[in-house]
Order: C-alpha cells, then structure tokens, then sequence
C-alpha cells in the first residue's frame, strides 16, 4: 500500500506536464545541440546604452537602471552540453532588456572543476576588460554553477561575479554520479573533495547565490542537494515543482525570477526594490561590509 500511496504521490498533474515538458524538450535539445559546439566567437559585446530599435519592454529596463541593463551576463552550460541549452533563456534575458548576455563552452570531456573554474575565470576576466564593468552576473545549469561557485569561493571570484543563479546544481552532491565513476563524475559524489572544499568556510565571499531546485529533478539525488545551506554564503533556494533537469533553464517562473533579481540589485548585492524578493548578506557577509571596498559597476563610456 505504501507503493501505491507513493506511486499517486508521483503521478500528480504538474509530475506529468513537467515530464512530458522534459522528454519535448530533451529531443529540440538533441537537435540544437550540433550548433552549439563550437565556441562563441568572441567580438565586440554591442553598447547597450541606446533606445534605438528597443521593444517597450527593453526600454522600460534600460530607463529604470542603465547599470542592470548592462551589466555582463554568462551562461554557464552543466556536463556533457554545451551553450545550446541556454537558446531560449539567452533570448528571454536579451528581450527583457539585458544588453550583455553571453556564453561560454568548456570541453565536455573535462575532467577536473578546478581547471573549468580557472578557464571560466579567464573568460570572466576579458568580458570585465572589454565592457568596462568590475563584476557580472553568472547563470550555471546544472555543474556549471558548481564550477562558477568553486571560482568565487576557492579562486577570489567573488571580486569578480557580482551574483550567481544556479539550476539544478549539485551542490552537496548527487548519487546519480555514481552510476559513471569517473573523471569528473566523481567530484559530484556527495562527499567527494572538490565538495569538501566548497562546505570550508567562506567568510569574505560577497558573491549572492539565487539557486533553483525541483522535485522532479532526476538527474538531483537526493533533491534537496540542489539547494546550497552553506553559513558564509548569502543564498535564496527557490522550489520549482514539475520541471525537469533540462526543462530549468526554459521555465517561466524561473525566466521571471532571474530577470526579477538580477534587474533589482544594488552594487552590494541586495535587492533594494519594493515588491522583489530580498536577497540580503549572510551575517558573515554583514560582519565585514563595513571593511569592505565597495564594488560598483561601472559602464565604459
């Protein structure tokens, strides 16, 4: 009887839309795939302080507060993917008014999150260089937000990214990656030392974390590893029922919850605007605010 309680319990109205949702999505995934292999050409990102040719709705954002609408965007890709995943989050934040999205690829076969940490830092370095700003913003899927985490809390990233936004991202680990014990599998192993260096403190971190998890997540076990409770770090964990691991970074509610923060920060990091949600230091954080430089964004002319 306990089988079947659990059986109706999983086969729930939202389970089944988000895992028709996921299987839809998984196979305009396999299709897109082959066109995000080769890494995104580096070029000149576009200036986007003008209102010329804008929507009403990239107006509004550019209106409000120029420094949000053109703070540096990346999008980090989770294992073996590639920046296809993020087509329709890359084209939802650019409609929404940001100026400054871009990706990044690191090799699908790599084995380390150390070395992906370092070459994201690399990436982040010359996106700071050519648009002016001192911080940016990250959106990790699934191990990309872990590799974005190691690179502000164990290589001084923080300095660098202004705010994290992680979907589905292991951060205690998952018991899915025993299942191929290997290369960086074994990292996401609850317990493994890349995450045994993530659980040491981190009181100088400044970087906000806004961390999607679902219930349904099946590559996420158990679920709530998705969440990160770490005491140093300023952290909002958001639930998103029925959506699977694939399906996070195109669902509507966490579209608008990006777009929501990340259009309300203020240099520190807080959200200062009546009505969004607070994302407020850790007290770690509180502690050393006081002592430390502030980091404003500031635009190249």
């Amino acid at each position: 009887m306990g089988i079947s309680r659990g059986a109706r319990a999983l086969l729930t109205v939202g389970t089944v839309t988000g895992t028709v949702v996921e299987v839809a999505w998984l196979a305009a995934h396999v299709a897109s795939y082959p066109f995000g292999v080769v890494q995104e050409k580096a070029r000149h990102i576009e200036d986007p302080f003008t209102l010329d040719g804008l929507k009403p709705i990239q107006r509004g954002l550019l209106i409000n507060d120029v420094e949000a609408a053109g703070t540096p965007i990346l999008l980090l890709h989770g294992m073996v993917d590639n920046r296809s995943i993020f087509t329709l989050l890359r084209r939802q934040l650019r409609r929404r008014g940001f100026g400054r999205v871009t990706t990044m690829n690191y090799k699908i076969w790599t084995s380390d999150v150390r070395t992906a940490a370092k070459q994201l830092g690399a990436t982040i370095e010359a996106i700071c260089e050519q648009t002016g700003y001192e911080r940016i913003h990250v959106v990790g899927h699934s191990m990309g937000g872990l590799i974005a985490r190691y690179y502000v809390q164990r290589l001084g990233g923080d300095a660098r990214v202004h705010t994290i936004v992680t979907l589905g991202t292991p951060h205690r680990g998952t018991h899915a990656a025993r299942l191929v014990p290997t290369g960086v599998c074994r990292q996401l192993v609850p317990g493994s030392e890349v995450l045994d260096e993530l659980d040491e403190p981190a009181p100088t971190c400044q970087t906000r974390f806004v961390c999607f998890w679902s219930d349904i997540d099946a590559l996420i076990t158990p679920k709530q590893s998705a969440r990160l409770d770490h005491p140093d770090l300023s952290a909002r964990n958001i639930l998103v029922r029925g959506v699977g691991h694939l399906s996070l970074p195109i669902h509507r509610r966490i579209v608008h919850e990006i777009v929501s923060t990340l259009a309300h920060l203020d240099s520190d990091g807080a959200t200062v605007t009546p009505g969004v949600t607070r994302l407020a230091p850790s007290p770690a954080q509180d502690g050393l605010r006081a002592r430390l430089r502030p980091n404003r964004r500031v635009s190249a002319s």
